[in-house]
């Protein structure tokens, strides 16, 4: 009786091993957090992985038989190099290069290009190593380490004064009680008032003295409350606009203080409006996987923008501006960012920023993994 077992020619067994190998690389390569791209002999696009389409602000879909010059417009000086490493099969590097975008943003990188050979045609092999996130990673830890050395001598400094400014109060006090009706007491009255200022500004100061205590929320209850409050305070004089992204679990969080923190931020955001024409804010919640904080690398993170149009915060303060008492305004007392700092810093989260003129965009950062 014949066998009807079904048996793969050797050359279609190779071809199916060929098949499954590719498959296999293809999913090595997107879990890859290094940007990998491949070019043939016409530098078009022939393989590129998700870390790259991340990166590099392009669809695998859209993109591939494109020449790479077309999609990476910055790349048209890398032209020669990339020709040169086709001729010769010499590998190239280059070190912290600043590639524009399509949408404008500036990133930078290393750049490693190496050739593959293949039966018929060179191909190139190109990986970028994006170096702004540990750029970014390495000042946001100076720039904390600063700040705890600064809040340290302020706290200490503020409990100093505050022993005193309660001892004048005290005999403000007692004067106004010896001088019963007298006119006096309009003076002992203004020392009363002045060291009651004085005192809740150090407070301030002090920053937020109690400890979280973390409940499952919805970000976007807390935005909203955010935005009632900052629509009364500018007499909707002002557009808020929010852009939310509804897949967003509950976070665990302190609501008070992860909204103190926004209110801060938005505040800052709305007083910066004050000669702008047309005022706009806007709010937009996102995930992002991958993310380091202070050298902690967590899977996924939840992604609080506050945007507004205007003038932008001058160059002189960027460098110090979660830092107590820097503030852009004359009638500024410069805490409201530096306690919105403290706070996110306590939920184990960070605060970014970038600005210019017409934009300014301000970014908490917060671990999603105790929510998963």
């Amino acid at each position: 009786m014949t066998n009807r077992m079904n048996i793969r020619p050797v050359e279609s067994r190779q071809s199916f091993f060929q098949e499954d190998s590719i498959v296999m690389n293809d999913n090595i390569l997107n879990n890859l957090s290094t940007a990998v791209l491949s070019l043939d002999h016409e530098l078009r696009l022939c393989y590129i992985n998700q870390a790259a389409e991340s990166l590099l602000e392009i669809s695998a879909k859209q993109s591939l038989g494109q020449i790479i010059t077309n999609l990476i417009p910055h790349v048209e000086s890398m032209q020669s190099v990339l020709y040169d490493a086709l001729q010769t099969g010499q590998p190239y590097t280059q070190r912290k290069t600043q590639i524009r975008l399509a949408s404008g943003s500036t990133i930078t990188v290393d750049i490693s290009i190496s050739p593959a050979s293949e039966a018929h045609w060179p191909r190139l092999l190109i990986e970028f190593y994006p170096l702004d996130r540990y750029l970014r990673i390495d000042r946001d830890a100076a720039l904390q380490e600063h700040q705890e050395v600064t809040r340290t001598m302020i706290r200490g400094l503020a409990h100093e004064i505050k022993n005193p400014l309660g001892g004048i109060r005290g005999a403000a006090q007692l004067l106004s009680q010896e001088f019963g009706t007298s006119e006096l007491t309009e003076y002992t009255n203004v020392i009363i008032e002045e060291t009651d200022r004085l005192t809740a500004l150090l407070d301030r100061l002090l920053g937020p003295r109690s400890i979280p205590s973390p409940t499952f929320i919805n970000i976007h209850e807390i935005l909203e409350r955010v935005r009632m409050l900052i629509e009364l305070e500018a007499d909707s004089s002002i557009k808020i606009h929010r852009d939310y992204d509804p897949s967003i679990p509950e976070i665990n969080v302190d609501p008070e203080m992860i909204m103190q923190a926004i209110l801060n931020i938005t505040r800052n955001a709305l007083q910066s409006l004050e000669d702008v024409a047309t005022p706009e804010i806007h709010f937009v919640t996102r995930t992002e996987r991958q993310f380091t904080i202070a050298s902690v690398r967590h899977r996924n993170v939840l992604r609080i923008d506050i945007i507004d149009n205007g003038p932008g915060i001058p160059e002189s303060l960027k460098e110090h501006l979660f830092f107590p008492m820097i503030s852009g305004r004359p009638d500024g007392t410069g805490l409201g960012l530096s306690m919105a700092h403290s706070i996110v810093y306590q939920h184990q989260g960070t605060i970014e920023f970038d600005s210019e003129p017409g934009s300014t965009r301000f970014t908490i950062i917060i671990p999603l993994e105790s929510n998963q």
